[in-house]
């Protein structure tokens, strides 16, 4: 017997995403390869030089993490003017906060993932969670990263980009190069669960799937996103 499916991405939204991705990964790994410093890379000295070996200079490593940031910025402006009404309201779901509530889906969720829902009942907890809606609340927390995380990577990177041709002050390079660095192990760290989450925790499946097919099991938007789910029978 066929599932019943429900549509949740529209084929503009799984290239964006998968466009974000390429790019984040793509300038993560380059980005790490222009850390020389083995005292402060956490990859160690191994991935500079790997890198360098691969681009064939550390001058073209830096050239194509740069290219590559200029097109990911480009590319990501003209989705949002062209798709502006979309764009706004994923911001509008993705800043959806409900702190109680999410709050607890946090930390039940993560408490259920890591030791079960015995754990939960010997705290004295639920083992229901809370009803979410478009968006979980770590998908929301995720998504509010990325967005503070691509506009900070994207002006210090100019700032940076523009130094070798109109800049003359080193201070606001030197605090960019800094934040730039913090900002990218920040993204970085929440990419590692976000992978976790969407790509490997069986339960999740079904919304890794869907930036592909675009559709998600009904019973599946039944359970883990409940308000959302209720939204589109209402609708229907």
């Amino acid at each position: 017997m066929n599932e019943k499916m429900i549509h949740r991405h529209d084929k503009p939204a799984i290239f964006i995403h998968w466009f974000n991705a390429f790019c984040w990964i793509f300038l993560t790994l380059t980005g790490l390869g222009l850390i020389k410093n083995d005292q402060i890379n956490p990859v160690g000295a191994w991935w500079p030089n790997l890198m360098r070996s691969i681009f064939g200079s550390g001058e073209m490593l830096l050239n194509f993490h740069i290219y590559i940031g200029l097109t990911w910025a480009v590319v990501f402006i003209l989705y949002i003017l062209f798709r502006f009404k979309d764009s706004m309201g994923f911001l509008k779901e993705a800043f959806s906060i409900n702190p109680s509530r999410d709050a607890s889906w946090l930390i039940k969720k993560n408490i259920q993932l890591t030791l079960g829902n015995g754990a939960l009942r010997k705290m004295g907890m639920t083992t229901d969670i809370p009803a979410q809606g478009f968006y979980n609340a770590g998908q929301k927390l995720f998504a509010q990263l990325t967005i503070v995380a691509g506009i900070i990577l994207t002006i210090t990177g100019l700032i940076m980009y523009l130094s070798t041709m109109i800049l003359d002050n080193p201070t606001p390079v030197a605090w960019s190069r800094t934040i730039h660095f913090l900002m990218a192990g920040l993204a970085f760290a929440g990419l590692l669960v976000h992978i976790y989450m969407a790509a490997i925790s069986r339960e999740e499946k079904p919304a890794f799937k869907s930036m592909f097919s675009g559709v998600v099991p009904e019973d599946y938007a039944k359970h883990h996103h409940e308000l959302w789910y209720k939204e589109v029978k209402n609708k229907s």
